[in-house]
């Protein structure tokens, strides 16, 4: 069996959100290890970011073989890595026992980043509907 570009890249994609859960997941356990035993579930479940909004919907969209563009794509990622990165430097804070207004910032900017990827998806999708024999020899 052979996979297509699209296929290819969705694989791609759900091997990095793998990788970057197992990453997050790793340096969460390291970083516990050495916090003098306190402790930050924003900092330990980190990893769920990339494994469960990254790899289980690429996932998802490999198994139907659904293409999304590489815009919406890119866009979800930003997203995915915000949301995970902020909950990382939340569990920093939460660990050395302060806090920080700007925290607000990473969840705010992944719910905008996420709302573009789907905006961008729902277009593609729109665009691609109303071009039905672009790719078929038919132009």
């Amino acid at each position: 069996m052979t996979l297509s570009t699209s296929d290819k890249k969705l694989l791609c994609k759900l091997m990095m959100h793998l990788g970057a859960a197992a990453g997050f997941a790793f340096f969460g356990a390291v970083y516990e290890c050495f916090s003098h035993e306190v402790y930050s579930y924003r900092m330990i479940y980190a990893f769920a970011f990339p494994l469960l909004l990254g790899a289980f919907p690429y996932a998802l969209c490999l198994w139907k073989s659904f293409d999304a563009g590489q815009c919406a794509m890119q866009l979800w990622d930003a997203a995915v890595f915000t949301w995970a990165a902020g909950s990382v430097f939340q569990g920093v804070l939460e660990i050395y026992g302060t806090t920080n207004r700007l925290i607000l910032v990473y969840p705010i900017a992944g719910c905008i980043l996420a709302a573009a990827a789907v905006i961008r998806l729902l277009h593609e999708q729109k665009l691609r509907k109303h071009q039905p024999y672009e790719n078929s020899g038919y132009t």
